[in-house]
């Protein structure tokens, strides 16, 4: 994982320089830091934050829908093979979805139940690993199965800023986070 830069730095990048940086944060939807990097500058990573939720909600209902689907299914085929993006794969990791932590019986229901929501959905199941681990993943999976369509929608869109907003404080420090190392390193 690359340090965290400082607001301040961010803000004087230039679009291009900012989605090769922030990309990551919107599973393969570089378009969402693109799109938003005009209304710099943020003075709050939380602001920086709000700004690309906005952009990703206001987009029309199929680029919403393609960022859901750009989402891997969580212990799937491209997490036991290994493909996830590096995020995804830290994420997925943290929660105990690993390949070397799952039995062959909670693949099996994994798989299952991801079939059984994408069927239902047309779109995989979305939640912020970094906030459950794996049996209140499955657990809710078979709760969502319950949703209709747009609540489901709803529900995938507010977990993608969730992972969003935990990346973005990964790759992203607030000025005067950052500034505060400084200065504790010039008063030793």
């Amino acid at each position: 994982m690359s340090t965290r830069i400082p607001l301040r730095e961010l803000n004087r990048m230039e679009t291009a320089g900012a989605v090769e940086r922030l990309g990551h944060l919107f599973e393969h939807s570089p378009w969402v830091v693109a799109e938003t990097w005009d209304r710099r500058p943020f003075t709050t990573v939380e602001e920086l934050h709000r700004a690309l939720c906005a952009t990703m909600r206001s987009a029309p209902e199929a680029r919403k829908l393609a960022l859901i689907r750009a989402h891997p299914d969580l212990a799937g085929r491209a997490a036991l093979a290994g493909t996830l993006t590096p995020s995804s794969q830290r994420e997925q990791r943290a929660a105990g979805l690993g390949a070397d932590d799952l039995s062959s019986d909670e693949i099996a229901a994994f798989t299952t139940a991801n079939a059984a929501y994408t069927e239902r959905f047309g779109f995989p199941f979305v939640i912020c690993a970094r906030e459950n681990r794996k049996v209140r993943i499955l657990t809710g999976l078979a709760e969502r199965l319950g949703h209709d369509r747009e609540t489901e929608i709803a529900t995938a869109l507010g977990q993608i800023e969730r992972i969003a907003w935990y990346r973005l404080l990964d790759a992203v420090g607030d000025d005067a986070d950052e500034g505060a190392g400084d200065e504790e390193r010039t008063n030793e």
